[in-house]
């Protein structure tokens, strides 16, 4: 496990935001990154835009397609990484699908990506038997290769807990991504199977939106991460949306009483 990451856990419960680069721009998702951090975020999930977000509801679909019309790429995320890491350590995964990976050149972007100081990656769209590429070129430049686990995979849960590395993304509803008004899932017992065969942090994501459900997630889960309700902010203000996901990310890392926060917010 990235020692970035472990020591994220080791501070509490910690609230993980999703937010994808390049929506509204750029220069506001540098500046979201130090907001959420000063909020109290543990963690970071940087969404580099894909045009066939598979996993992804309409909302983060939608700033998908903002995103790339406005002309993100892959270079101009890292070159924007590469200036935040001059401004904080705080531990960061990239989130996107194994194409981008694929197109960019799967040991280029990986080195490229540790090179930075990124401390983890997730792929939604790579099933744990076909993993194997991506996270051996992970594992040899020190980036964690996050593993998914979902509802529905309890006799592949033990498998794929087994070979986690950094912390295990419960996926807490099925189907895309997206806000829910409630969450029926037993994330209870698929983070008590994990841990029965890995003592590794869990982390629970998808629908997640209100700092009720967050805290709800967090009595039994190490995370809790959001994506959704941070884009539709996003959406929503656009240029002017810091302050309003600053405050956003603020009330959740009160919710589940995560011990990182900085308390001068």
């Amino acid at each position: 496990m990235s020692s970035q990451i472990a020591e994220v856990f080791k501070k509490g419960k910690a609230f993980i935001p999703f937010i994808t680069c390049g929506d509204p721009s750029l220069e506001v998702t540098e500046k979201l990154v130090y907001a959420m951090e000063e909020a109290g975020a543990g963690l970071i999930e940087l969404g580099i835009p894909f045009s066939d977000p598979t996993a992804e509801g309409p909302v983060i679909q939608a700033a998908n397609v903002r995103a790339l019309s406005g002309g993100v790429t892959t270079d101009l995320i890292f070159d924007m990484v590469e200036r935040i890491r001059k401004n904080t350590s705080i531990p960061m995964v990239f989130m996107t699908y194994a194409n981008v990976v694929f197109s960019y050149g799967t040991e280029r972007f990986i080195k490229r990506a540790a090179g930075l100081g990124m401390d983890g990656l997730i792929l939604p769209d790579v099933p744990f038997e076909e993993k194997e590429e991506f996270a051996q070129v992970c594992s040899s430049y020190g980036l964690d290769f996050i593993s998914l686990i979902a509802p529905t995979s309890h006799e592949r849960i033990r498998m794929i807990a087994k070979e986690a590395q950094g912390f295990v993304y419960c996926v807490s509803s099925l189907g895309v991504t997206g806000v829910r008004s409630s969450i029926t899932t037993d994330v209870d017992s698929m983070i008590r199977l994990v841990k029965e065969e890995k003592d590794i942090p869990c982390a629970v994501g998808f629908g997640i939106s209100t700092p009720e459900q967050a805290k709800e997630m967090a009595a039994s889960a190490d995370g809790v991460i959001v994506g959704s309700a941070i884009v539709k902010l996003c959406e929503k203000y656009k240029e002017d949306c810091v302050s309003q996901v600053k405050a956003y990310v603020k009330s959740m890392v009160e919710a589940i009483g995560y011990d990182g926060a900085d308390e001068s917010v």
